[in-house]
């Protein structure tokens, strides 16, 4: 299983940033176990939350495992704390980057198919949002969105004031992500609001994996979510299970939404440090 930590040069950005990538080509086999047929890998772009990095999902969870068990390849971008969302005055067009740049140069540098039902994206809390938001933005790259512990408080952000001690809920905060709140419902910004153009246009849209843990703050934001999936007619899956926003939950649920759920290939796990005796 190879990590590679990536620097590349951004053009949406206009900087360097920094993206790891967990690569199953290294992959050493069981005797008996049958050589993966030479063919591109389905691959999971995944997002950190707020305050967090490319690393966090490798610290946070047993990701590596879970990749190297279904031949998947993950890549984990830097985010900062922007949502994933453009904001083209400041050269800061994270949703360029995601939906468009950052799939082009990952499947040139590396064997990634190119085909939507094996491209997925997901993420946790602000990443969960800016997967839920450019998978619908770029339903025509991304066949399956994973959204866990999701902010998608999207809704809510023309009420905000800057009384709240905590940055992240003042609206200052943001503005300076979303731009003007007031116009923010009726964007591309809105998961919503891009279903239902979706929908207009007769447009695919992808297959949506949602789960919360029941003692999350933002648990009615996610059943909110999921309701107005339903109601639209959209195909989406949503569990709740014990757990608050930690990381236990996330490292669970992605292990779920990975086994149980995403069209993976389950090929067993390899010989590494950790196993080292064949089943």
């Amino acid at each position: 299983m190879a990590f590679l930590q990536v620097n590349l040069m951004s053009e949406a950005l206009m900087r360097t940033v920094q993206v790891n990538v967990i690569l199953p080509v290294d992959k050493l086999r069981f005797p008996g176990m049958p050589e993966r047929e030479e063919k591109p890998y389905k691959t999971l772009y995944l997002l950190h939350g707020l305050l967090g990095s490319s690393v966090d999902w490798v610290n946070g969870t047993r990701i590596q495992r879970y990749a190297d068990e279904n031949d998947l390849v993950v890549v984990m971008p830097s985010g900062d704390n922007a949502f994933y969302v453009d904001q083209p005055s400041g050269y800061n067009q994270y949703g360029v980057f995601i939906g468009e740049e950052l799939v082009a140069l990952t499947r040139k540098m590396f064997p990634l198919s190119h085909k939507r039902e094996d491209t997925f994206i997901g993420g946790l809390s602000m990443g969960g949002y800016g997967a839920m938001r450019n998978g619908l933005k770029y339903a025509d790259t991304f066949g399956y969105i994973v959204s866990l512990s999701g902010a998608l408080f999207v809704d809510e952000l023309p009420e905000r004031t800057n009384d709240s001690p905590a940055f992240m809920e003042r609206r200052n905060f943001a503005e300076s992500i979303f731009g003007n709140l007031d116009e923010v419902i009726e964007s591309d910004k809105n998961p919503k609001w891009l279903v239902k153009q979706l929908q207009k246009e007769g447009k695919a849209i992808p297959k949506i994996y949602m789960a919360c843990g029941t003692n999350d703050t933002l648990l009615p934001n996610n059943r909110d979510m999921h309701a107005f999936l339903q109601e639209s007619g959209v195909d989406v899956t949503y569990e709740e299970g014990p757990g608050s926003h930690e990381w236990d939950f996330w490292d669970d649920y992605i292990k779920k939404a990975i086994y149980g759920w995403l069209p993976t290939e389950h090929a067993g796990l390899g010989m590494n440090s950790g196993n080292i005796k064949s089943k």
